[in-house]
């Protein structure tokens, strides 16, 4: 397994700054009262800012001391696991966020496809991704190439593309920067 982030852990908070919590909470049409997973949250430098807007949180990451820095913040529930294989039942969540961590998970298409398992109907997803399509992107994805970091970039497009595979409506929202949104909601069950 990849170490990269058991290292970052400590000041990965101060390094990285969260995208601006009410732009993400408009995206994931929050509050809402029910549950948001954080996948791939490390720290819960991004969901911390949601918690009020959540009945419950639980933030998931393969690197316990990123998970450590989080459950210090004592915001949410922290379980370490692969997000390819969550434990979590079906429908279990009302939302589920990913920022800035779907290029690094080893089976991007298993974990869209997990993560859509875990939405109720009418949940939503919200994925924001480094848009490889940009040059600056581009440079960053080759300094994680160059440190072995094992990420794999796709276009905001083919991620579009993986939520609808993994029966979800899907659009790109673009925040006129270097990151891409994509958002998807699974259907509700028909009556």
């Amino acid at each position: 397994m990849n170490r990269h982030f058991d290292i970052l852990a400590p000041f990965y908070d101060r390094a990285i700054p969260p995208p601006d919590p009410d732009w993400l909470a408009e995206l994931l049409r929050l509050p809402a009262d029910g549950w948001l997973l954080d996948a791939g949250g490390g720290t819960g430098r991004v969901s911390a800012g949601l918690r009020s807007r959540v009945g419950r949180l639980v933030i998931t990451d393969l690197s316990a001391p990123m998970l450590a820095q989080a459950q210090a913040k004592q915001v949410a529930c922290a379980v370490q696991a692969h997000v390819e294989r969550l434990p979590f039942a079906d429908g279990q969540f009302d939302r589920v966020v990913v920022v800035d961590a779907l290029h690094h998970f080893a089976n991007q298409t298993l974990a869209v496809g997990e993560l859509a398992r875990l939405l109720k109907p009418g949940g939503r997803l919200v994925i924001e991704e480094p848009d490889i399509l940009q040059p600056r992107v581009k440079m960053m994805a080759l300094g994680e190439k160059l440190a072995l970091m094992g990420s794999h970039f796709h276009t905001p497009q083919h991620i579009q593309l993986m939520l609808i595979g993994a029966g979800l409506t899907a659009e790109v929202v673009s925040d006129g920067g270097a990151s891409a949104w994509i958002v998807g909601d699974k259907p509700h069950l028909a009556a």
